[in-house]
């Protein structure tokens, strides 16, 4: 943790001392101890928002800070060797400064201003899937999921409602979230009243969700599990029901809990002739999902990196980490998320409503 630490704050200073140096340049900037207590404001926002809702303001700041940094640290060495050859030239290092730095603000705001709108403006993905199965009296079967909403401060009421709209505009027959639905505690959905919100989410086989590892880090999930009781919402805790006789859904805990039940327990009993629709909130594993005999997995987590480049780090991490993959008889779906962590933007992602249109064949 020290190690860790000591490096956050040398990656604070880096960034810092850039800012300095062109608004000290551009601006004549003076005061250097108020600048750096800002900048000290904006490094240790997110974890003084954590005191609690009257420190809002400094979380909102803080989520934005941990983009700032990312882009920062790919953009401020480029900006240093611009700066550094044109040296060599005739022209006079404060125009160099000035102009870099007009540059990469322009960059940044560009950067924010694109993630902003991906995050807070989501889209509907349409997968259609055939299954060589029979469904009771169901030809056809329509999803709509969504996960990773991390409902809490940031990803809000509004935010909530542009989910219901959404998912009302889908029309499904069934309704999922696999997991993150809040933002680790739950007390700023409880306080923001946004379960009288979600009890808007009907369907006519029902609305069910799993618990994700967000729900996990909080450590109120008795308390957030009543919650969720009170909107109508199943969730389903290392559970198989049958639907209508005719299909299986099971919903699984997430792995951070140490004691969930093996895939193959919860298989035990069921009649594999009828289609098993399974959500797990991490996709791993998917080649016990197709030896178990599970017909469609659903997951979300990777938020497909959220913020490019990191999707090149979930890509080597996750077999499937966002889109669409059939593996044998394994349909696998994976969600980039209808919400976000930490600060409000995606870039290179997008927040996203799944619908999942089935149709079930005749073998």
């Amino acid at each position: 943790m020290i190690g860790v630490f000591l490096v956050y704050n040398l990656l604070t200073f880096y960034i810092g001392w850039n800012g300095w140096v062109w608004l000290h340049t551009t601006f004549q900037l003076e005061n250097a101890m108020i600048y750096a207590l800002v900048v000290l404001i904006l490094a240790y926002g997110y974890f003084i928002g954590k005191i609690g809702p009257r420190f809002l303001f400094f979380k909102i700041i803080g989520s934005y800070w941990m983009a700032l940094v990312q882009y920062a640290l790919l953009i401020f060495p480029l900006a240093n060797l611009v700066v550094w050859l044109f040296q060599f030239t005739t022209i006079s290092q404060e125009t160099i400064i000035f102009w870099t730095g007009i540059v990469v603000m322009t960059t940044l705001l560009f950067i924010f201003s694109l993630g902003t709108f991906n995050a807070y403006q989501p889209i509907i993905r349409t997968y259609k899937i055939q299954l060589t199965k029979q469904a009771g009296s169901f030809n056809k079967l329509r999803i709509a999921m969504a996960s990773d909403m991390h409902f809490g401060y940031l990803s809000g009421k509004s935010h909530l409602q542009r989910l219901i709209k959404n998912v009302h505009q889908i029309q499904p027959d069934l309704i999922l979230l696999p997991g993150d639905i809040i933002d680790d505690e739950p007390e700023p959905f409880i306080r923001k009243k946004m379960g009288d919100d979600m009890k808007q989410l009907k369907a006519p086989l029902g609305t069910f969700g799993i618990l994700g590892n967000h729900e996990y880090y909080g450590g109120k999930i008795p308390e957030y599990l009543k919650e969720m009781e009170s909107t109508d919402i199943k969730i389903l805790l290392d559970d198989v029901i049958l639907i209508k006789d005719s299909f299986y859904l099971i919903g699984r805990r997430d792995r951070t809990e140490k004691d969930r039940l093996e895939l193959e327990t919860l298989m035990k009993n069921v009649d594999k002739t009828l289609p098993v629709i399974m959500m797990d909130h991490q996709p791993y594993h998917l080649d016990q999902a197709e030896e178990a005999g599970v017909d469609i997995m659903l997951s979300g987590h990777t938020h497909r990196g959220q913020m490019a480049p990191n999707h090149l780090i979930t890509k080597r991490i996750f077999e499937l980490d966002w889109g669409y993959m059939k593996k044998h008889h394994l349909h696998t779906i994976v969600s980039s998320g209808f919400g976000f962590w930490g600060p409000p933007l995606r870039i290179g992602s997008r927040s996203e409503i799944v619908q999942i249109d089935i149709e079930f064949i005749q073998s």
